[in-house]
């Protein structure tokens, strides 16, 4: 089981990107803030849809196994959802429908149980001012 993200730093870590991913105009946040935000909810996403069906990548910062189901242990996963940080942050708070996102092409969801990943999302809301 993945252990739970403490909601506080799950708050401040979106808290760091949420300008970012609600304005245009915003500066990009820093490689340390960006990777504690998409680290923080790649794993709320985990700890709230444990196990082990579907591996979510956001390179390079995390990888997070969840959604119940056969625990994969070697070699590509049968079930992958990629996407880089600005788009998964976007997922995770809501921003942007998963959907939408795999027809864009902002996302790589393979397998038959990788789109499972919506049903989860968002993981948290983005934080205003």
């Amino acid at each position: 089981m993945v252990r739970a993200v403490d909601p506080i730093e799950l708050r401040t870590a979106v808290g760091a990107v949420s300008a970012w991913l609600l304005e245009d105009t915003a500066d990009t946040p820093g490689r340390a803030e960006l990777g504690a935000a998409v680290r923080a909810t790649a794993r709320t996403l985990a700890a709230t849809a444990p196990g082990h069906a579907v591996e979510v990548r956001v390179p390079p910062f995390v990888a997070v196994q969840c959604i119940e189901g056969p625990r994969h242990t070697r070699g590509t996963p049968p079930n992958v959802v990629e996407t880089d940080s600005r788009t998964w942050l976007l997922l995770a708070t809501g921003l942007l429908e998963f959907d939408q996102a795999v027809r864009d092409g902002a996302v790589s969801a393979s397998g038959s149980r990788a789109s499972e990943v919506a049903r989860w999302l968002p993981v948290v809301a983005p934080v205003n001012g």
